[in-house]
């Protein structure tokens, strides 16, 4: 009789250690999710840059790991954090909330993003200012606060990881 591994072992092992809770002095800390191979398949913000261009602003948020999936974006009345609800208060006329699944920029209770939060952004033209307005269990958020709305393209780029934002002027 021969015994061969089970098929999907390995995943599910995975899984498991993936989805087990560690408790650290009364917090839960989750780890990051990870593949059957054991690379991360949350994206890591690690930076948000900012760019002019002739007919667009663009803003950038620099990841490790793979790209951020399904980002989203709408117009909003107000910038509120994830969670709490409290307002954010940013510079601009209106405002754009920008969503990324699968992403943090924190991992584990430590920080993978040491940039600034919240700035403003002087050398744009119609993006007035930057912020990060949630990261909670795998869903990113930020907000940019514009002189008025106009077109919006949002897409992600690999090698390296990123998610772009062009709004028009």
């Amino acid at each position: 009789m021969t015994v061969r591994p089970v098929r999907g072992f390995r995943t599910l092992a995975t899984v498991l250690v993936v989805t087990v809770a560690l408790v650290v002095g009364g917090a839960v800390v989750l780890p990051a999710a990870a593949d059957a191979q054991g690379a991360p398949t949350t994206s890591l913000l690690t930076n948000i840059r900012v760019g002019r261009h002739a007919t667009f602003d663009r803003v950038v948020l620099d990841f490790s790991g793979p790209a951020p999936a399904s980002p989203t974006w709408q117009w909003v009345p107000a910038l509120v954090m994830d969670g709490s609800g409290q307002r954010v208060s940013l510079p601009g006329n209106k405002f754009l909330r920008v969503v990324a699944h699968a992403a943090s920029a924190n991992l584990a209770g430590r920080a993978t993003y040491h940039g600034r939060t919240s700035f403003t952004t002087p050398q744009l033209r119609n993006v007035r200012a930057v912020a990060l307005v949630g990261d909670f269990e795998g869903v990113l958020s930020v907000g940019l606060g514009v002189r008025h709305t106009s077109w919006v393209h949002v897409f992600t780029l690999t090698g390296p990881s990123r998610l772009v934002v062009d709004v028009g002027r």
